[in-house]
């Protein structure tokens, strides 16, 4: 055996590949509010292998957050969500995503006011629309008016490095932005007539 180190490392990448289950991955962009609390929503359900908050929605220069928090483009905060569909495919993600949000709101969540804290579905392709627009549309049955866009991604800019991950950097400023701005006490009251 003239490389006996590539045929390790051939054998090592299998078996990772093998105990893994050759993860399947596809992504996601939502816009929920304020990206800190979308990333760390996400960060919690199985089948997601990692979240980057930024900006997506518009087609203007490339953003940043004094621009997009001022309300000086039409950016939303977002988070892209990168998933295995092997253990969660996209509708149930969707599911999770429009049940961490208040769906009947306009150009705002919670106590974040604008249209850069919108609820969005930003899809990547038709069948990404699709799912998404079903939901909306069998969870109208639920309310009288559901403010959430489904709309195509127009180019998703991550955002500063000191967002990402804010709420496992910086958790009690996290916790207490969180529980002042009434997000899950509000969620709560939304979806009290079904288990989240």
């Amino acid at each position: 055996m003239k490389h006996p180190f590539v045929y390790l490392g051939l054998f090592c990448i299998l078996q990772f590949n093998l105990a893994t289950g050759f993860a399947k991955t596809e992504q996601a962009i939502f816009a929920g509010g304020c990206f800190w609390c979308m990333e760390a929503d996400f960060d919690h359900l199985p089948g997601v292998i990692s979240t980057t908050s930024g900006y997506d929605g518009d087609v203007g220069e490339k953003p940043s957050y004094e621009l997009v928090s001022a309300g000086k483009t039409h950016y939303a905060e977002s988070v892209l969500v990168t998933f295995d569909s092997a253990k969660l495919n996209y509708k149930q993600l969707v599911e999770y995503f429009f049940r961490h949000i208040d769906p009947t709101t306009q150009n705002a969540q919670f106590c974040d006011q604008g249209p850069q804290y919108r609820s969005a579905i930003f899809y990547l392709n038709n069948e990404q629309k699709q799912t998404a627009q079903a939901i909306k549309k069998a969870l109208m049955n639920s309310f009288p008016i559901i403010y959430t866009e489904v709309i195509p991604s127009t180019h998703f800019y991550p955002a500063e490095e000191y967002h990402q991950n804010y709420y496992q950097k910086n958790p009690i400023r996290y916790k207490y932005y969180r529980y002042r701005c009434g997000r899950d006490a509000r969620i709560d009251e939304v979806w009290s007539h079904e288990q989240r």
